[in-house]
């Protein structure tokens, strides 16, 4: 039986991938800070926080030592704080890139030499719809998902000649996310407030009515069953794909404009001046 890796199985894309991959046959190694160490329905859980280097290790350590190396590794684990760029505080923007990216990283490093022996692997990198294009009041996941990005096209040229495999999967809104994974920034000064209470709004209206996560599980364990995995699995509803393309379509001013009007952030003069 195939052996894979999930990690932020406990809750939201992380977990429904998880559960898509039990159904499809794979022996699910799931990873999150809220397990202790036992099996629960069919998956095998154990500890696992991804912005802890040692946590990683022991994971590595106890997963491979129980069920051998893991064909598959899947980057699920994420986080992201609502908040004005100049507003965030260190740790927060630390907190974000720690678990979606360095996060990421760390799982890869730990893989790969089990999959370089196993003579085959695959990696699955979590990006978002926010990997390709900003949004406002999401600066600090915006730059954690361009770093993915970036990295998993990097690493995916890297291990070409090794037989591992990468994929980016860019999911748009999903519905059933946790508020306690988008808090909002500590501070916020008062020329900001409106805007980006409207834009929080907005983001968890758009989550409310996203596409349905299990959907988004099938479409990567289906993926995982190819003989060959394409770069970039995007899973998104048809507004966010067209945002996508417009994008790289529109002159870079009006783009952001009709960005900023639709989160709700007036032009000058509509949030007042620094404080």
């Amino acid at each position: 039986m195939a052996v894979v890796w999930v990690t932020g199985a406990s809750s939201g894309l992380g977990r429904y991938t998880a559960e898509a991959l039990l159904a499809d046959g794979w022996l699910v190694v799931g990873g999150a800070r809220s397990f202790q160490d036992e099996e629960k329905d069919g998956m095998h859980r154990l500890h696992l926080d991804v912005s802890d280097g040692g946590s990683v290790r022991r994971f590595a350590d106890e997963a491979c030592a129980r069920f051998g190396a893991p064909d598959a590794l899947v980057n699920a684990a994420g986080v992201l704080c609502i908040g004005a760029c100049e507003d965030y505080s260190e740790e927060e923007l630390r907190r974000v890139m720690e678990i979606n990216f360095f996060g990421t990283a760390r799982m890869v490093k730990a893989a790969l030499p089990l999959m370089r022996e196993k003579g085959r692997g695959r990696v699955v990198n979590f990006s978002s719809i926010n990997g390709l294009l900003a949004v406002p009041f999401q600066g600090a996941y915006t730059a954690s998902k361009h770093a993915v990005e970036g990295y998993s096209e990097a690493l995916r040229m890297e291990l070409l000649p090794q037989g591992v495999e990468v994929m980016l999967v860019e999911p748009g809104d999903h519905r059933g996310g946790s508020r306690a994974y988008r808090p909002l920034s500590a501070g916020c000064a008062p020329c900001y407030e409106e805007s980006r209470r409207r834009a929080a709004a907005r983001i968890a209206r758009d989550e409310d009515g996203g596409a349905y996560p299990a959907r988004l599980g099938r479409r990567v364990a289906a993926a995982l069953r190819q003989k060959r995995l394409p770069l970039r699995l995007r899973v998104a509803q048809l507004p966010q794909h067209g945002a996508v393309f417009l994008h790289d379509l529109l002159p870079g001013g009006l783009f952001t404009r009709l960005v900023s009007r639709y989160y709700g952030v007036r032009g000058p003069g509509g949030a007042g001046k620094r404080q």
